[in-house]
């Protein structure tokens, strides 16, 4: 409801009395019934308006006997909500339709995601055929891809890790034999580690696949021990089994001794507090079971196979390990004779660590490449929403024109998440084989809406893996400060100190302060004296102000399926500028007179 107050004066009425009008002339109760002699009949009155041409007509009022109709002082129409806030949606192939509404849904705690999501995929077909032919039903963003596609990645880490540890074992031992048991030793060990995590109800994610990453390296340790001991007693002599059950007596407390020190290394990261000790509870706990089943593997299985088959493999393996053994003998007595080269060789390593230390991007924990961008644009505080738009819709031309985007999102006017002259960005980028790494479509982004005028842009990839505290907000940046006292204006003082000392610093591209203390504002002051002369309260100015301003809504209509509200305010062309408030009467308490709202207050700039 778009009030013209000057109408309202016209017609010697004010907002208040609108607001009230609008209140007694709806409703939505019960009436009881009526009983008769031999039946009872429900009472249904029909006392709620429901639509915008039913409120048109309501009267409100009359003058010189006439009746006030709302449509006659006000435009009524039906809108959103929030007319200040603009969401517009755009995908590669649909376009930019008049309307959009985004579904999301979250998962239970405890389901697993990859899961959950498969089974929201499988009911996408029998929505799409209960859905009119003119709504299109468009996946926008699926958070489980980038886990399978982690999870992927560890898979080959993993694999790589074992054809490394294999390659470095055969060649430091150099038969082929003694490389097969410690071999056969790890993926026992590994079969152990599974089975005990199911037994914990752990899943396969980054830092279980993480931790049997980093424990993949030293779960053969243990049986290469056992293994060196047991073909030293057979070069001595011993059969296979002997030099078994003779080694086995002596290396065994040092196979328990090796695997229980190295289990005791990650036992403090089990009772790690907080935030952080929960994340790492589940990767410590993984890799001391993947040690503990090393030990238990090298203390039964690889005897066995030390006893049964060391003697066969000598023997049929014996050609092949005298050349491996020869070729390493040759390679070992040219770098004696050339000993400059393993001197060169390892000032280059040295060299090449120190260099790639300093080059290496250093995180907590990597962001990776979910395809998903998110940030904020900011225009100079106090922006119109109209202005605001117009610098939403050509970022919008930007994010639709990037061959990268294939559907995105902004948002202006929404006051419970951002400041009134920032607005929100979301970009859902091709597959990762189809475009750049999600940094350079970040930079190349942030570069072109950078160049539309009066805003200023920051964007960043959505992490893979999210971990925080809630104690501030990291939606206009990776790291957040949150300042805190009791005087409001010590904290004040404090937080710009502190913004201005970050903005000089060099290690920072932006810095950004969430308190907007430079909103142009209007300060009004009652004239209390001369409001009382008048017999106008406070209380009525304030209320006044706020049934005009505030975009408060006056009554809720109420329907089988939805509620809708009915919002009362000073039409848009007339709360342009702090001198439109002087169109603003208000009625004295004793309802005998309007008196203008310049009358009992001054205003001013701040």
């Amino acid at each position: 409801v778009k009030v013209d107050p000057s109408e309202l004066a016209r017609r010697n009425m004010t907002v208040d009395d609108l607001a009230a009008a609008i209140r007694a002339g709806t409703g939505y109760l019960g009436a009881g019934q009526v009983d008769g002699a031999t039946q009872t009949f429900l009472l249904q009155p029909k006392g709620q308006l429901d639509t915008a041409d039913a409120y048109g007509a309501l009267i409100v009022g009359h003058r010189g006997g006439a009746p006030i109709y709302l449509r006659d002082v006000a435009e009524v129409r039906e809108s959103i909500a929030d007319e200040r806030s603009a969401r517009h949606f755009w995908a590669r192939g649909y376009g930019s339709p008049p309307a959009a509404v985004t579904l999301a849904v979250s998962r239970q705690i405890g389901a697993n995601v990859v899961a959950t999501a498969e089974r929201v995929k499988a009911l996408l077909p029998e929505f799409k055929r209960d859905l009119p032919g003119s709504i299109q039903l468009i996946p926008t963003f699926d958070r489980s891809l980038t886990i399978i596609r982690s999870v992927q990645e560890v898979e080959h880490t993993l694999i790589i890790a074992f054809v490394l540890v294999v390659i470095v074992v055969f060649a430091f031992l150099g038969r082929v034999g003694d490389t097969l048991i410690p071999i056969i030793a790890l993926p026992m060990s590994m079969l152990i580690t599974f089975t005990a995590m199911y037994l914990l109800g752990y899943s396969v994610d980054n830092l279980s696949l993480l931790a049997l990453t980093l424990a993949i390296g030293f779960l053969v340790d243990d049986a290469i021990v056992f293994l060196e001991n047991t073909v030293r007693r057979m070069e001595g002599g011993e059969t296979a089994l002997q030099a078994t059950l003779n080694g086995a007596k002596e290396i065994s407390f040092t196979i328990l001794s090796m695997t229980f020190s190295l289990a005791a290394v990650f036992i403090p990261m089990v009772f790690m507090p907080g935030l952080i000790g929960r994340v790492f509870q589940q990767f410590a706990i993984t890799i001391i079971i993947a040690i503990l089943a090393s030990g238990l593997v090298s203390l039964t299985l690889t005897p066995l196979m030390c006893a049964r088959m060391l003697t066969w493999l000598e023997r049929n393996v014996g050609v092949l390990i005298r050349k491996v053994v020869g070729l390493y003998g040759r390679s070992l007595w040219f770098f004696l004779r050339h000993r400059w080269i393993s001197l060169l060789v390892w000032l280059v390593s040295l060299a090449g660590s120190v260099w790639l230390l300093y080059v290496l991007p250093k995180s907590f924990l990597p962001t990776g490449d979910s395809g998903f961008v998110r940030g904020i644009f900011m225009a100079q505080e106090g922006t119109a929403p109209d202005e605001l738009r117009v610098c939403q819709s050509k970022v919008d031309a930007i994010l639709s024109e990037d061959p990268a985007v294939n559907i995105a999102m902004t948002i202006s006017g929404l006051s419970g998440r951002t400041a009134s002259s920032q607005a929100m960005v979301l970009a859902f980028l091709k597959p990762l084989g189809e475009r750049p790494p999600i940094n350079e479509v970040i930079a190349r982004l942030s570069k072109k809406i950078a160049q539309v005028p009066g805003i200023s842009p920051f964007l960043q990839a959505m992490p893979v893996i999210q971990i925080s505290s809630g104690a501030t907000s990291t939606t206009q940046g990776k790291f957040a400060y949150s300042v805190t006292g009791i005087e409001a204006a010590q904290v004040y003082k404090a937080a710009e100190e502190l913004a201005e000392a970050l903005r000089a610093y060099p290690g920072f591209l932006f810095v950004n302060s969430d308190l907007k203390r430079k909103t142009p504002s209007i300060e009004i002051d009652i004239l209390r004296e001369q409001a009382s002369s008048y017999g106008i309260s406070a209380q009525r100015v304030l209320t006044a102000l706020r049934n005009a301003y505030a975009q408060n809504f006056v009554y809720l209509i109420k329907t089988p399926t939805d509620q809708y509200q009915v919002i009362l305010e000073v039409e848009d062309a007339k709360r342009r500028r702090p001198d439109d408030l002087g169109l603003l009467y208000l009625r004295s308490d004793d309802g005998e007179r309007l008196v203008p709202l310049k009358a009992v207050a001054r205003w001013r700039e701040v």
